[in-house]
């Protein structure tokens, strides 16, 4: 979030560094036998930890993701570029490193859970908003008040697109239903310190999977039978890696990363030419002119297409290992984005989004445990719709390297629903804000 000083250090280079550092410092205490650090990291997983401490760093003014510095009477806001980068050029890459071994009828034959979990959750998401309204509207009037481009609604119609799909979705909620600018800033904190709280519950669940999906009394024969079937073809063809193995990889997976930067901008501004109900930002299939929805689709596209290859051999020369290196990077410049101390400052939009997305969480648990849906399909389910591309690889791939490719494809499914389903969600929010006379 916005910091109103300059934090302790401010280049980026330093900052990437110190969170590298950090990285570093959580992998050799993870792999300390014994003592204190085992048992630690038994209950608290090292990629949370990856997430958590840059967002200690942001919340204590030693690092930021955006700041306001005063220069002869002048604002002057700074950004960090350590996200942009991740989320551009190391989630893309990542992508293709962890999908290139992928066994794609292995995905298929996982069966219809993993799309009645997604769309849960954006069920979930979609009521959950007008019922954390009208609960919060009842405790506390002055939080849910405002009327016409101040509604309250209107802002939280961002969050629904934000939650079902991601920032373009929550862009054109934003053009939709012309909610105040200036108001708007309070309504991306709950998102994401929210959200943030969210996934760091579920990655707590991943190492207690087991357990949980004994109680949900789950069938995860399928994904087991993909994880085992990715990690013998990884014994098969592990071989020590050579340089030239390292530079042939790498360098195959960022002119694949180029290409797909290249052709994700041509492909939006085609769209945005062509199609005018794409370039209406108001539209319902306004995030086809997304150029980070073409980047995640082609970048995963690609690493299909390499699966079909001898380049599906590098998996033996660590291909998924150098792909969760850039994840873990990635996750920790998005812990950077969070500032822990900002939650005091809205308690009542905070308590919002808390109830908002623990009626998410409910609806999930509930039709998981009915339909003896794996812990794995509840968690990816919910990250496609909440976290996006950004996060939902993440979630997956820390079950294992091999299910990413199952988190990107939901991602994308919430890029498609996303719009729609977010003003449905604040269509019902508008309608509660009416019966409540708050509008």
């Amino acid at each position: 979030m916005m910091h109103h000083n300059p934090p302790v250090f401010t280049n980026d280079i330093v900052v990437f560094g110190l969170l590298m550092g950090l990285l570093a410092l959580i992998f050799y205490t993870s792999h300390i036998k014994g003592g204190f650090w085992e048992k630690f990291y038994k209950i608290v997983p090292s990629l949370l930890l990856a997430y958590v401490l840059p967002a200690v760093l942001t919340s204590t003014g030693i690092i930021a993701n955006e700041w306001v510095e005063i220069k002869n009477g002048k604002e002057i806001v700074h950004h960090s570029n350590l996200y942009y980068i991740a989320s551009r050029l190391l989630l893309p890459a990542s992508l293709i490193l962890m999908t290139l071994s992928v066994d794609l009828k292995g995905v298929f034959r996982l069966g219809p859970k993993a799309l009645i979990m997604f769309f849960t959750g954006t069920l979930g998401i979609v009521i959950g908003g007008p019922i954390a309204l009208y609960i919060v509207g009842t405790i506390s009037p002055d939080t849910v008040a405002g009327t016409g481009h101040d509604a309250l609604w209107r802002g939280l119609s961002t969050l629904a697109g934000s939650w079902i799909g991601g920032g373009a979705n929550q862009a054109a909620m934003l053009e939709i239903f012309e909610y105040n600018i200036k108001k708007y800033g309070a309504t991306v904190l709950v998102d994401i310190f929210v959200a943030n709280i969210w996934m760091a519950i579920l990655l707590l669940g991943i190492p207690r999977s087991q357990k949980i999906d004994k109680w949900l009394k789950a069938d995860t024969s399928a994904i087991e039978e993909l994880k085992q079937k990715i990690i013998n073809f990884s014994k098969k063809v592990e071989r020590i890696p050579t340089l030239t193995d390292y530079m042939e990889m790498l360098g195959i997976t960022f002119f694949a990363v180029g290409i797909a930067f290249w052709g994700s901008g041509i492909i939006s501004d085609f769209l945005k030419e062509n199609i005018p109900l794409i370039a209406d930002k108001s539209s319902f299939v306004s995030s086809f002119a997304s150029p980070f929805f073409w980047l995640i689709s082609l970048s995963t596209l690609f690493g299909i297409l390499f699966s079909f290859t001898k380049i599906r051999n590098y998996e033996g020369a660590g291909a998924s290992k150098i792909g969760s290196v850039f994840i873990y990077i990635l996750v920790a410049t998005i812990g950077m984005k969070m500032d822990l101390g900002e939650i005091l400052k809205n308690p009542g939009l905070i308590l919002i989004g808390l109830i908002w997305m623990s009626i998410h969480a409910l609806l999930l648990i509930l039709v998981a445990k009915a339909i003896r849906a794996p812990f794995f399909f509840l968690a990816v389910g919910s990250q496609a719709n909440v976290g996006g591309a950004a996060s939902a690889p993440i979630v997956a791939a820390a079950f294992h390297p091999s299910l990413a490719s199952v988190g990107v494809m939901l991602a994308i499914m919430g890029y498609i629903v996303g719009t729609v389903a977010a003003m449905i969600s604040a269509w019902l929010m508008q309608w509660v804000s009416q019966l409540m006379g708050i509008i």
